[in-house]
């Protein structure tokens, strides 16, 4: 019976992103685990809840009652559920089934079942400022083995500096035709209308010269109205996208009764979801087709496999988040559910860089378009702090989350 003996979180900025990674230590000698806590954009805050909160709490207590301890830590604040506190649990929760896999002797995988797959399909972004360019980007990504490619009009030429350098570059619509108000304030501008031309004049391109052959993933990033959505789904059929993301915010959860009763383009959502009541309506109602939970801000692993648990039984699939914003800890943890969920869908997934591989061993393995988790005990990576205190964080102030429609108004990010 493993006793937790010391909790602490390293913040490491290894690529464009600031990344927490939680270790917890026990009283068995060289037993400890490893855990995803990030949110980035809020990292200060997830580490003092880890800290000052979470880690008085859990000292002396048994490291093997998984289940017991993520319900502690979420029942004792009162105040429960968010992005801050969940990611602290994550944290927690990961690092707690990295270390009962490490003392089985078994990968995670193993403890959740087994392989109902060897490895996991995976989807990479591609970016172009017009189609000729979103067509060379996807051409590439093909070339090197991966058959799901995200498609998103980068960067209008057009775009203004203000726009560019608030780094929305990656959802188009920075073509504004629309003159904004006198003394409109400063942001990172979109315009609807020209966002859904770009990106159907993009689709159009890469089903000409790709043929269908590809699977096209499209990300909307919450952008539209439920009357644009609605309109831009539709208009999206004859392009037979593998999924469409996040066409509405979570604000407007209620509205995808509407939408999934008008288009059969295949619907993704819930990067943003932090608690079951968001996603249970929209799994059992099946109205989406892909749940896109954000492993860490939902609580971590557990509550992630009681999510694919529900997908199954309603013929959902997952597609968790997986963009530079995961760590590599993030990856490894929820590529253990992968590969053990007969849910499974996509993985979203962005290569691992240099500075990664200094910091982090034991990374899953990209071969042919598959990640592959290893086969060591737990979740089968490892962390050097000394390495990750290399890349230090950064905290400037966030400028593509104030989005601003043309008339000025701000709109979901």
């Amino acid at each position: 019976m493993p006793r937790i003996t010391d909790i602490t979180a390293t913040v490491t900025r290894p690529a464009t992103e600031n990344l927490v990674v939680v270790r917890v230590l026990t009283d068995e000698p060289g037993l400890h685990g490893l855990g995803c806590a990030t949110f980035t954009q809020r990292y200060t805050a997830v580490v003092e809840a880890i800290t000052r909160h979470l880690r008085p709490l859990l000292l002396g207590r048994d490291a093997d009652r998984i289940t017991e301890l993520w319900r502690l830590m979420h029942f004792n604040g009162y105040w429960r559920g968010g992005p801050v506190l969940n990611n602290a649990i994550s944290g927690i929760d990961q690092a707690l089934w990295d270390i009962k896999g490490k003392a089985a002797g078994l990968p995670v995988y193993q403890l959740l079942g087994g392989k109902v797959r060897e490895a996991a399909a995976v989807y990479q972004h591609a970016a172009g400022p017009d189609p000729e360019s979103l067509v060379r980007s996807v051409r590439t990504i093909v070339e090197r083995g991966v058959r799901h490619v995200r498609c998103q009009i980068a960067a209008a030429p057009h775009a203004s500096a203000e726009t560019l350098a608030a780094n929305v570059a990656g959802y188009g619509g920075l073509g504004q035709t629309a003159r904004r108000p006198d003394g409109a304030l400063p942001g990172a501008y979109f315009d609807p209308a020209a966002y859904e031309r770009e990106v159907l004049a993009g689709l159009e391109a890469l089903r000409s010269e790709l043929g269908d052959g590809v699977e096209l993933l499209h990300d909307v990033h919450s952008r539209l109205s439920p009357d644009q959505a609605r309109r831009f789904a539709r208009d999206l059929e004859p392009y037979r996208l593998f999924f469409l993301e996040d066409p509405l915010p979570i604000e407007l959860l209620h509205r995808f009764v509407d939408l999934r009763a008008a288009t059969v383009t295949p619907l993704a959502v819930g990067e943003l979801f932090t608690q079951p009541s968001q996603w249970l309506p929209l799994v059992t109602g099946r109205q989406i087709d892909f749940l896109r939970l954000h492993v860490s801000a939902v609580g971590g692993l557990t509550p992630a496999i009681q999510a694919a648990q529900l997908c199954e039984v309603f013929g959902v699939r997952t597609a968790f988040h997986g963009p530079k914003d995961t760590s590599p800890v993030g990856h490894a943890a929820q590529l253990h559910l992968d590969v053990a969920t007969p849910a499974f869908g996509i993985q979203e997934f962005a290569p691992f860089n240099a500075a990664e591989h200094e910091i982090f061993t034991g990374l899953p393995e990209l071969r042919d378009g598959y990640l592959y988790p290893n086969d060591q005990p737990g979740l089968g990576i490892e962390m050097d702090d000394k390495a990750a205190r290399r890349y230090p964080p950064q905290n400037p102030v966030i400028r593509w989350t104030q989005a601003r429609l043309p008339d000025g108004g701000l709109n979901p990010p």
